[in-house]
């Protein structure tokens, strides 16, 4: 399997572009920054005045980066139109570099969700669409058959982090789906809506959480949604990263860690082996072995951590990801490599 990097201006570009997007959002603090804990965690809010009541906004968690982000706001805020100027220009320089951008209807929908907050909140894209958004992280080239897609946009978040937070979306998601022509399709038993599909097309939007056991589903308050709960999931979303989808001047979302994103892939490549998801399972293998062969030699410490945190978490999730490699022999051989 070659790997193929991008040029070194696209790799400076992506990242420039994408300090550029988070210095935008800390641009927009209002008020002075506030702390709280929630389970050993400091999360910021921004709390400001409108007329006589007092509100609070969730910024983010208390990472020296978004601290040292929001110390700089007034400065930011000062330097906004260049910055988006900047954001332009650097946005063609990564299509003219042959970055693969995102489609229209995609493209407009995480823009949608990015400015009602849904990122900001704790949502994360998975699936395909996060998949794509790793050549800009990692720095390669992805054929654009494997980035293929009908349009499917797969978003999860923590149950607990999304009623801890006090805040919610500022348009809920519902509405905006509804508005780009998708339709909710009520679950078969309980009749809970959480997933929507297109009414012109195929494409479906589904809201995912966690599961530890019986795989219900549930709300997330913060994102004004219910999400299906999954078995794995809380694997796969710990720890998300930032990343830029390649739409007008980029769009600034949340997605897995790649070598969490590959391992998860593994794991549930084999739930999906024999049943009506088996196409999908040969897509997940082959996304978990492209990203896995490429981690291994740039970042052979982060991927040997993340195949060791999920071999440790039971016998369950080792026999699924040997069942997976067991049908990989060469991404196996360069798993088993990394010690």
């Amino acid at each position: 399997m070659s790997i193929t990097s991008h040029s070194r201006a696209a790799q400076v570009a992506y990242q420039d572009l994408l300090r550029l997007h988070l210095d935008e959002t800390a641009s927009e603090l209002i008020g002075s920054v506030e702390e709280r804990v929630r389970g050993g965690r400091v999360y910021l809010y921004d709390k400001f005045r409108i007329g006589t009541s007092m509100k609070s906004r969730y910024l983010g968690e208390g990472t020296p980066e978004l601290r040292a982000r929001l110390a700089r706001a007034a400065e930011l805020k000062a330097e906004a139109e260049g910055r988006r100027a900047t954001m332009a220009r650097l946005a063609r320089v990564l299509r003219a570099e042959g970055l693969i951008g995102t489609d229209r209807d995609t493209g407009s929908l995480l823009l949608a969700f990015a400015r009602a907050g849904v990122f900001r909140l704790g949502g994360t894209l998975v699936g395909t669409a996060a998949y794509a958004l790793y050549q800009g992280e990692l720095g390669v080239r992805f054929d654009s058959e494997e980035l293929a897609q009908t349009g499917d946009l797969d978003l999860a978040g923590f149950e607990r982090l999304s009623v801890a937070l006090g805040d919610t979306v500022e348009e809920n998601p519902g509405a905006i789906l509804q508005a780009l022509k998708f339709d909710p399709v009520p679950g078969s038993q309980d009749r809970q809506v959480w997933k929507w599909r297109q009414n012109r097309g195929v494409a479906m939007v589904e809201f995912l959480t966690p599961a530890f056991g019986e795989e219900t589903v549930k709300p997330l308050p913060a994102l004004g949604v219910s999400a299906q709960g999954l078995n794995y999931l809380n694997y796969l979303i710990a720890e998300p990263i930032p990343a830029l989808a390649l739409y007008r001047s980029g769009v600034l979302v949340q997605i897995p860690r790649p070598e969490r994103f590959a391992i998860h892939k593994l794991i549930v490549a084999d739930r999906r082996r024999d049943g009506p998801d088996r196409a999908k399972a040969r897509k997940d293998r082959a996304q978990a072995a492209h990203l896995i062969e490429i981690l291994a030699q740039d970042r052979p410490d982060d991927l040997r951590d993340a195949r060791d945190d999920a071999r440790s978490r039971g016998p369950r999730w080792r026999e699924r990801m040997d069942a997976s490699l067991s049908r990989l022999p060469r991404t196996a051989a360069v798993l088993g490599g990394l010690e």
